[in-house]
């Protein structure tokens, strides 16, 4: 007999989530080899950037920065209970993943604006702006490989699949204890 769930990442988020690892990854794949694709990968990583900007704000309750973006106090209480082993489950994201979320949004954004820099007349062979974007780069891939590390750490501590949650979009039914 399987677990009640409850419907906690609405489609946007999970197209918004994978949408972006697609379009991150082809620009990753593509670099200076396909220019067109990776320019193309690039607008497309900044506009789900900038529409989930919007959606922290409008969308639904999980979606709302308002619901999982927590104060520096928050994050290190989170981090703490963490490293002791009594960390709540969250239904959400928890307070370091809210953390990695604006994280992650910055750093496409100034990926996504260098990239764009690096095409206008003004810009184009500027060395500094060619470095941060390879900068930010690097540091986003170190940032990702935090998130998956994190994501996977969470699963199995509290033993649910987040990565099978972000496909679709049910986590299971809050017990007591848990923060919704």
């Amino acid at each position: 007999m399987s677990e009640p769930t409850v419907r906690i990442w609405e489609p946007y988020v999970r197209v918004f989530h994978w949408g972006l690892v697609a379009s991150m990854a082809t620009a990753w794949a593509t670099g200076d080899e396909i220019q067109s694709v990776h320019e193309f990968a690039g607008y497309t990583a900044g506009a789900l950037v900038a529409s989930r900007l919007v959606m922290g704000f409008v969308g639904g309750r999980y979606t709302r920065f308002t619901q999982f973006v927590k104060g520096p106090r928050t994050v290190l209480s989170y981090a703490s209970s963490l490293r002791r082993g009594e960390e709540r489950r969250y239904l959400g994201h928890n307070p370091l993943g809210g953390a990695m979320v604006v994280c992650l949004l910055g750093l496409v954004s100034g990926i996504a604006f260098t990239g764009w820099l690096q095409t206008t007349d003004a810009y184009w062979g500027i060395e500094w702006v060619e470095e941060l974007h390879g900068l930010l780069v690097d540091i986003v891939i170190g940032c990702l490989v935090l998130h998956v590390g994190g994501v996977i750490m969470e699963s199995r501590r509290h033993k649910e699949n987040l990565a099978v949650a972000m496909v679709t979009g049910n986590k299971r039914a809050p017990e007591a204890g848990d923060i919704a």
